[in-house]
């Protein structure tokens, strides 16, 4: 009788002493209210277009600068909050852990046409590369030895974004368009030694249609309230980022910097850009 009283009196303390903190785990809300909207959002799609309404067309590829001030909504957090991302941990969740998204490998020649997709092995090995360092034995200090060292990319790492688009003049609507047709992060590229050669890497290439659905259940940082926050495709879609061309199609297939230098490939970026305006407000000039 007496062990039995013991054992109703521990299970009553135990249940007594862990019920509050059980209650408070449950009904913690880290905000004024839940936030439902974004979770459960879903993407406008594109409207339908047809061949014979493309009045005119041309391919650009971008370069979105991580560093400027207008794209820090796409850098940062660099560590996961409770209800932010920065754009490289989406898209890394996206390929390994939820497997929603395919990245495409551009190779040494630097395919950007989604030609060769990879398995999740392949983007666990760029993300997580395996080096070899030399560093002094902890026995003789006088001999190196090599040591093999795991170096994950990081999302602070990733400084560029390189965009594939197309802008038409659909006559059906008579209006001026462009498509995201490919994205892709890139890293600053460096030496043996460390030390930056000034040209990036480019990790892989995504299909930015597969990805709107991903993007679209993500929150931007809005820094003017916190209430209306954007979703990751909302800045592509609303195009609330800065970029510079650094490509149009053309019959050389080369890219600006293969034949201007400094200024005048920036110039050249400009005149690109100046030309896509001239072209849909030439043909609203009657």
């Amino acid at each position: 009788m007496n062990n039995a009283r013991k054992i109703f009196s521990a299970v009553l303390l135990l249940s007594v002493g862990t019920f509050p903190f059980t209650m408070q785990a449950q009904t913690v809300l880290d905000g004024a209210y839940i936030k439902e909207h974004t979770k459960t959002n879903k993407i406008i799609q594109y409207p339908h277009l047809r061949e014979a309404d493309v009045m005119w067309s041309k391919r650009i590829w971008r370069t979105i600068e991580l560093k400027e001030k207008i794209n820090h909504p796409l850098y940062f957090p660099h560590n996961e909050i409770n209800d932010r991302k920065s754009l490289f941990q989406v898209i890394r969740d996206g390929l390994i852990v939820e497997g929603s998204i395919t990245a495409y490998d551009p190779g040494v020649t630097l395919d950007d046409e989604f030609n060769d997709p990879m398995l999740i092995s392949e983007v666990e090995g760029i993300l997580a590369k395996m080096d070899t360092m030399l560093v002094p034995d902890p026995d003789d200090w006088d001999r190196m030895i090599e040591v093999i060292q795991q170096n994950d990319i990081t999302p602070d790492q990733i400084e560029r974004y390189q965009i594939k688009e197309d802008w038409y003049f659909d006559k059906q609507r008579s209006e001026m368009y462009v498509r995201i047709i490919g994205l892709a992060p890139q890293i600053a590229a460096l030496t043996q030694d460390g030390e930056r050669t000034g040209a990036y890497r480019t990790l892989f290439w995504l299909y930015f249609p597969e990805c709107r659905y991903l993007f679209s259940n993500w929150e931007v940082y809005n820094r003017a309230n916190d209430s209306e926050r954007r979703t990751f495709d909302d800045i592509f879609m609303k195009r609330q980022f800065s970029s510079f061309i650094h490509k149009e199609q053309n019959v050389y297939d080369r890219s600006i910097v293969e034949y201007a230098i400094g200024i005048d490939a920036l110039l050249e970026s400009e005149r690109i850009k100046e030309e896509l305006f001239l072209m849909e407000h030439d043909l609203w000039n009657f």
